[in-house]
């Protein structure tokens, strides 16, 4: 940061605190239209990650009744030296992909002083934003981390004094903002999938030329590569040294073609290697014109597709199961947010985010095993971790080592993490003294039998009526043919439940 900003940064005009807002007359929260945004952000998180960061925008924009909203994201190419704008909602949808310095604007003076502030006429402060229009008569910034780290901001722009914002604004975009950290983080792997598809698709080919006898007249570093000749070994011999004799005739009528002005696109053959090897190559031959414009040969590109080919049976299976194993996850998802019901907005995040976050967790778990299932001491481990901070006193685990099938283990995720938070409110956990113990074991017809049982906690009384969380597990159990049990005994509860492996 340069002298000048520095002093700016610490005598900003432009710049307020929130309590501003808290000043101001705040408008009633609408709870039913915060709870069904939350629940299409969700949804829109499980099923469309590439789209989640303009849905966030645009839900910001309607909830707060702003003129522009959007979103500031620090990104690695730039060394996050810059504020990019990719999503943006309102009258500043014209600057899409524009942004702000990281170090010289109200975004990065958000972050620095890590609060959610109030931004009044920029410009004032910092030159360049006089040419924005419409101008920024009142923003409300709020930041947003990704696993401790600043990586953005989410804000709402009024353009003009017939809209100001209160105390209920910054309550529902600090809700958003924990939306906003897990939607950058997808769209982070939409990007980081489209870059290593971009990686392949540029790799390395052979790269030909010769001439309409087909003699070979240039060759690069792409064909040493693939067949194995340097370009001193091969430059002024006949083409056909790389075609095995019983497809010689594939020249013949690929010269025909040259001579005929034809291009061959994607022409799938076999080709002979210096050592003898065979390999799948896909072909592409142009004619080579001179300044006349007569063909004078062909310029071929080749592409090894032998690892394609020994592995295309492989890939078909494994990109059907991860097909189904996705379909699976976004089902589950979508079916925890349709169950999951709570009294405030926040409730309901909080449900939806551990719940969400119990299936992310088991997925971990399934990349380590490529996809073959989760150990359930892993599973149990896993989800007791966060409530057993002062070692092993707490939680006793027990049970032989036993992989279960992924939509098995999903439901079991779901269940254990529904177990662990009843305990955590009400239960042995909610105490200083209260203990859980969990233990399983296989049956003889080849079923998991899992035993919860809770000691030591606040006395226990049967409840009136089938909470939320226990109709969640009873119904996602029983979609994968288990069984539930729940013992209210005084002492604790204890839970039987058991499943196909």
């Amino acid at each position: 940061m340069r002298p000048t900003e520095r002093s700016m940064h610490l005598n900003l005009r432009s710049m307020l605190s929130t309590d501003e807002l808290r000043r101001r007359p705040s408008r009633r929260p609408d709870h039913a239209a915060e709870n069904q945004a939350l629940i299409a952000l969700a949804q829109a998180l499980a099923t469309s990650p590439e789209d989640i960061v303009q849905k966030l925008a645009d839900t910001a924009l309607i909830l707060c009744r702003a003129h522009s909203a959007g979103l500031s994201l620090l990104e690695d190419d730039d060394h996050k030296s810059n504020f990019h704008w990719r999503a943006i909602a309102g009258q500043w949808s014209p600057h899409l992909d524009g942004g702000t310095p990281r170090n010289f604007g109200p975004c990065g003076t958000v972050l620095d002083q890590n609060v959610a502030m109030v931004c009044s006429h920029p410009e004032l402060d910092f030159p360049y934003w006089a040419s924005i229009k419409p101008v920024l008569e009142e923003g409300l910034l709020i930041p947003f981390y990704i696993k401790g780290e600043a990586v953005g901001t989410i804000w709402v722009v009024a353009h003009d004094t017939s809209r100001r914002f209160d105390a209920e604004d910054l309550r529902v975009m600090t809700s958003l903002a924990t939306f906003a950290a897990a939607a950058y983080q997808s769209w982070l792997s939409v990007n980081a999938t489209q870059r290593i598809v971009a990686i392949v698709e540029s790799s390395d080919d052979a790269i030909i030329s010769k001439d309409l006898n087909g003699t070979i007249a240039t060759w690069n570093s792409g064909a040493e590569r693939i067949f194995g000749y340097v370009a001193e070994e091969v430059i002024g011999k006949p083409i056909t040294i790389l075609i095995p004799p019983e497809r010689h005739q594939e020249e013949t009528e690929i010269i025909g073609h040259i001579r005929r002005g034809e291009r061959i696109e994607h022409f799938e053959t076999v080709r002979v290697c210096k050592d003898g090897s065979r390999t799948d190559i896909s072909l592409t031959v142009s004619p080579v014109r001179n300044s006349a414009g007569k063909i004078i040969g062909a310029s071929k590109i080749a592409r090894d597709i032998t690892e394609r080919k020994r592995s295309e049976k492989q890939i078909t299976s494994l990109a059907r199961e991860a097909e189904h194993r996705a379909k699976n996850m976004l089902a589950t998802v979508q079916a925890t947010v349709r169950l999951t019901e709570a009294d405030t907005p926040k409730e309901l995040k909080r449900a939806i985010e551990g719940r969400i976050q119990a299936l992310a967790n088991v997925h971990e778990l399934f990349v380590q095993s490529r996809w073959a299932g989760a150990e359930l001491h892993n599973l149990v481990t896993q989800e007791l971790s966060p409530y057993c901070r002062d070692g092993e006193t707490r939680a006793r685990i027990e049970g032989p080592n036993l992989l279960l099938a992924p939509n098995t283990a999903q439901t079991m995720a779901v269940a254990l993490h529904e177990l662990a938070t009843n305990a955590a409110k009400y239960g042995a956990l909610s105490g200083p003294n209260g203990k859980i113990q969990v233990e399983w074991s296989r049956a003889a017809d080849g079923r998991i039998t899992l035993r919860w049982i809770e000691t030591d906690g606040p006395a226990v009384k049967p409840p009136t009526r089938k909470g939320f969380g226990t109709r969640v597990i009873e119904s996602m159990i029983q979609q994968d043919k288990g069984d539930f049990r729940l013992d209210w005994r005084a002492e604790g509860l204890v839970c039987e439940i058991a499943m196909p492996a």
